[in-house]
């Protein structure tokens, strides 16, 4: 027992002597060595840079510049010194550093910042024409649906009321009957009135189409930005041209109701127009037909190309989807006049159902089939949607107004060098129109063929898409 103990206490002073020693022993703190401010080079930031410039994170940094190198500090988060730095590293060029250059950081800096701060106002914007448009989709199911069996109820009460009448019930519930149905139609007629006034499913139509087209130019803003960062040319006027676009889209796709809703049943049918007006005067051609034509990727075969397409669109796809607006608002306005109508004489008619002469029973019997109709009429125009098939083809037509003025701008400007690159445009146009660069030269073939016998000739609609 004794040496059990005697060996117990040994391994528990070893252990103690263990434990003591490895605490007496002082470990020196391993300090890292901060690293240099000069530490990330210009490859480093160059791919840094792409997710930087598209907003995937807030991360910046600053740059240092002399004669000789150009260098990057720690990248922290602060907004503007990513801004700074990106044009300082993309102006240096080996040695040459001036005041020039300098100016050239200083207004691309500016620009660029001005975009950031329309690119948040768009996404902005996107966000609430969604919201919008959801909430007036709601709003013309929603509605629907009470009209409907606010309607359907009165015609049900109103035929009771015939019923009631025949089997000699108290003049009391008669007249319950009867005060009921009227008020429900009454109702309903005022309801549709409204709907019918302002077509929630045409607004929402245009809250869809208004957050699509800003998410093309909040697309269209990040490659602008995209390009400046990297070094890329400068628009003098990008900013305000952002503004401008910015500023036509809320015209054309407002979001508050009252004051500026776009008129549901206009006079006269117009495409959709959501783009400014072009400011610049065209430099037109003061010699031969094809002078300067040659150059920035156009040729008289491509600008031909383009005539003949513009000439398609004008004379098939604008036209077809105008007819088209006008035949859906046409039809629009005869439902809309008489869901309204019906529901009014079905609430006339249930004033006299039940009365004691003959006249009572055709009148329920009026009632009834007058609110089963408009109850028929309601559900066709806002079940059917017609509204936003007006505002559908409208914006289509718009669609193709918008490429119209796109190929006569930069066909009937005389320098091709303020032309957009004429290979670009061309697949531009292709691709809008769904189909491929075979394709277009094809339909512009065949088109020019039959325009130079019969105008009328032309049968093939330029878009695929539509």
């Amino acid at each position: 027992m004794a040496a059990t103990l005697q060996v117990s206490s040994s391994i528990l002073y070893n252990i103690c002597q263990r434990e003591t020693t490895r605490a007496s022993i002082h470990i020196p703190r391993i300090r890292l060595p901060k690293l240099p401010q000069r530490v990330l080079k210009e490859e480093v930031m160059k791919q840094l840079l792409p997710s930087s410039a598209y907003g995937q994170n807030n991360y910046r940094s600053t740059a240092t510049a002399t004669p000789s190198t150009t260098t990057t500090t720690y990248i922290d988060k602060n907004p503007d010194s990513l801004i700074n730095s990106t044009f300082l590293s993309n102006s240096i060029n080996g040695h040459d550093h001036d005041d020039q250059a300098n100016n050239h950081d200083s207004n691309s800096v500016a620009a660029v910042k001005q975009l950031y701060a329309i690119m948040e106002g768009v996404a902005d914007r996107i966000e609430m024409h969604k919201n919008v448009g959801e909430q007036r989709d709601n709003w013309n199911h929603l509605l629907l649906t009470s009209i409907n069996g606010m309607t359907l109820t009165a015609a049900t009460m109103a035929g009771i009321a015939i019923a009631a009448s025949g089997g000699g019930a108290a003049l009391g519930s008669l007249t319950a009957l009867k005060f009921t149905s009227t008020l429900m139609f009454a109702a309903a007629t005022g309801l549709m009135v409204v709907v019918n006034k302002i077509q929630p499913s045409q607004l929402a139509e245009e809250q869809r189409n208004a957050a699509r087209l800003f998410k093309i130019l909040h697309s269209e803003i990040q490659s602008t930005v995209s390009l400046l960062l990297r070094g890329g040319p400068m628009a003098s006027d990008a900013a305000e041209e952002a503004i401008e676009k910015v500023m036509a889209l809320d015209k054309a796709y407002p979001l508050p109701l009252l004051g500026a809703m776009l008129e549901k049943f206009p006079a006269t049918v117009e495409p959709a127009v959501w783009w400014p007006r072009r400011r610049e005067p065209l430099r037109r051609r003061t010699g031969g037909l094809y002078e300067k034509v040659n150059g920035n990727g156009w040729n008289e075969e491509l600008e031909e190309e383009m005539k003949v397409v513009l000439r398609v669109l004008k004379r098939k796809d604008s036209e077809a989807y105008l007819r088209l607006s006008k035949t859906t608002l046409k039809v629009n306005k005869v439902l809309a006049i008489s869901g309204p109508l019906l529901t009014s004489i079905a609430a006339v008619g249930s004033v006299y159902a039940g009365s004691a002469s003959g006249l009572g029973l055709w009148a329920a019997a009026v009632g009834v089939v007058a609110g089963a109709l408009a109850s028929v009429v309601n559900t066709l125009e806002h079940g059917g949607q017609v509204g936003m098939v007006f505002e559908m083809y409208r914006s289509n037509a718009g669609f193709f107004r918008l490429m119209e003025e796109c190929i006569e701008l930069n066909v009937e400007e005389g320098d091709v060098e303020r032309r957009e690159n004429g290979e670009v445009f061309e697949v531009k146009v292709a691709m809008q129109l769904g189909r491929s660069l075979s394709e277009i030269r094809q339909l512009a073939a065949s088109a020019a063929t039959s325009s130079s016998e019969n105008e009328e000739a032309i049968e093939e609609s330029a878009s695929k898409l539509f």
